[in-house]
This record gives structure tokens, C-alpha cells and sequence, in this order.
């Protein structure tokens, strides 16, 4: 629940951002068959090499046969920044919209979103029949998209894009810092951290919340919450 009426949004990258070090695709490749192959991939992509609709191409293929059921229970071991069910938290008290804005696929959206409350998320989709992945993609989902769709999401809130903001940490990401008020380079690459309006770097995410209260900071003054301590 808000406080009141929402006064911005924050878009929440996954890849390299709430999963540190790696990608959930890679994580997931790793029950597939096929991670070293798709970590080279990614590579490619960061360096501008490949597109994301090769990689998602390339990844797909991994999946044929693999029943859904069976990704929810990989994802139960996903490597996770510390902080992140106190940062919705304290987005949601302070009437920020916390959505996930990522090139994963959407189960691992479906996923993130139900455990720690965001509230959508957006995405590329992986073909299905019969509960079973076929090794297609459904709907590719680049950068761009990732841009267009969190601020038409930003518009069905009633919001514009100068009361949002981003936490992202690379390629990926840039489009959307280039659209929002605030952009948060968290433990990220060098093209993040020269397109973003701040640097973190911390382990737990609850160190973007300083950045983030601008956001809040002279539209509802003297409103906004501390997240519960990082020592608690």
C-alpha cells in the first residue's frame, strides 16, 4: 500500500543490479546446459558486439523441453542483493511506485515481483506449449522497449517521467536514464556511471535511497522515511 497518492516511480533493473555479478539468465543457463556459451553472449552484448535479440535468440534455445513449473524452483537460489524487500518498503511509504524494468525474462519477473511486491513488471517472453518452453521467443525486449514501457507504465500512474527515476547498472539501461529525473549507477559499468545522474556503490540496496529521495524531498516535505537499518 502507499502512504497517498503516488509521487513518482522507480524502475528497478535485475540483471547486475538486484543479481550482482552475474545475469538471471546465466543463473538459469546453469540448469540448462548451456551457461558459458550465453555468459559469452552477454559479454558481446555489454560490448556492443551483439544484439539483445541474438542473445535472447541464442538463450532461447536452451530452454526447449524444459517444463515452467521447474523455473521457480531454480530461482529460489538466485543470488540477490541484501536490501531489497527494506527498499520497496521504503519506496511504498513514501508514495514511489516501485516497478521492475529488466531484459530478463518474464518468468523471472513473475518471479521477483510476487516475492518482494513490486508492482509490474516488464520484459521479453519465452514461447510455451503445453507448459513447456519451445526454445523460441515469444516477444523479444530490448533497451528501447524497456524505456517505452516503463514510461507508458509511468502514464497509466498518472506520472510523468520528471517524477521517476532509474537504478540500473549498464547498457541496458541507458535509454531510461536518459528519460527520468533521477538515475541511480548501482555498482555498475563506465557508460552507466557516465549516463546516470549519481554513482553507488554498495552491496545493499538500500544505498540508492539517498538518491532516491529527491524524488520525494519538496514535493511532500517532511514525509519521507529512513529503510530500517542495514545492521538490523
Amino acid at each position: 500500500m502507499f502512504s497517498s497518492d503516488p509521487v513518482g516511480a522507480v524502475f528497478f533493473d535485475v540483471d547486475g543490479t538486484l543479481v550482482p555479478g552475474t545475469s538471471s539468465s546465466v543463473f538459469l543457463a546453469g540448469f540448462l546446459g548451456h551457461r558459458d556459451d550465453l555468459a559469452e553472449a552477454e559479454d558481446s552484448y555489454a560490448s556492443g558486439e551483439l544484439d539483445n535479440r541474438q542473445v535472447s535468440e541464442l538463450d532461447a534455445k536452451g530452454w526447449a523441453g524444459v517444463p515452467e513449473e521447474h523455473v521457480s524452483r531454480w530461482l529460489d537460489d538466485l543470488p540477490l542483493v541484501s536490501g531489497i524487500t527494506e527498499t520497496v518498503g521504503w519506496c511504498r511509504r513514501n508514495g514511489l511506485v516501485p516497478v521492475l524494468a529488466t531484459l530478463a525474462w518474464s518468468p523471472v519477473g513473475t518471479y521477483l515481483t510476487d516475492r518482494f511486491g513490486f508492482h509490474a513488471f516488464s520484459g521479453p517472453r519465452l514461447e510455451t506449449t503445453g507448459n513447456r518452453f519451445t526454445g523460441r521467443v515469444a516477444c523479444h525486449f530490448d533497451e528501447y522497449d524497456k524505456r517505452d514501457v516503463a514510461l507508458a507504465q509511468a502514464r497509466e500512474l498518472g506520472l510523468t517521467a520528471r517524477s521517476c527515476g532509474a537504478v540500473g547498472d549498464s547498457r541496458s539501461d541507458l535509454p531510461l536514464f536518459a528519460s527520468v529525473a533521477v538515475s541511480v549507477a548501482f555498482n555498475a559499468s563506465a557508460g552507466a556511471r557516465a549516463a546516470a545522474t549519481v554513482t553507488v556503490d554498495d552491496d545493499d540496496l538500500r544505498g540508492v535511497v539517498p538518491a532516491l529521495s529527491r524524488l520525494v524531498t519538496g514535493t511532500r516535505p517532511g514525509s519521507v522515511e529512513c529503510p530500517p537499518s542495514q545492521a538490523s
